[in-house]
């Protein structure tokens, strides 16, 4: 759905706390956290502007997107 809310939070409700202590304890983890939401929040602004942008980039943003959730998700689960 355009314009839909992907933000860890609401993706992993039930695992908000653990995103956050990860967050603070591994560097790594939390610049992929920070460039998931960047990419959501990019992606979010483009759908509900309009902007026009070429398909084939937004499609590679939004499958970063997916990578990172895949990635993050991973690493919390393990």
């Amino acid at each position: 759905m355009h314009g839909e809310n992907h933000a860890l939070m609401f993706e992993f409700p039930e695992l908000k706390d653990k995103i956050h202590d990860m967050k603070m304890a591994d560097t790594a983890f939390c610049s992929m956290v920070d460039e998931y939401h960047h990419l959501d929040h990019k992606i979010r602004g483009l759908e509900m502007a309009k902007i026009p942008t070429d398909d084939d980039n937004f499609r590679h943003l939004r499958m970063r997107r997916v990578q990172l959730k895949d990635e993050i998700y991973q690493q919390i689960t393990q």
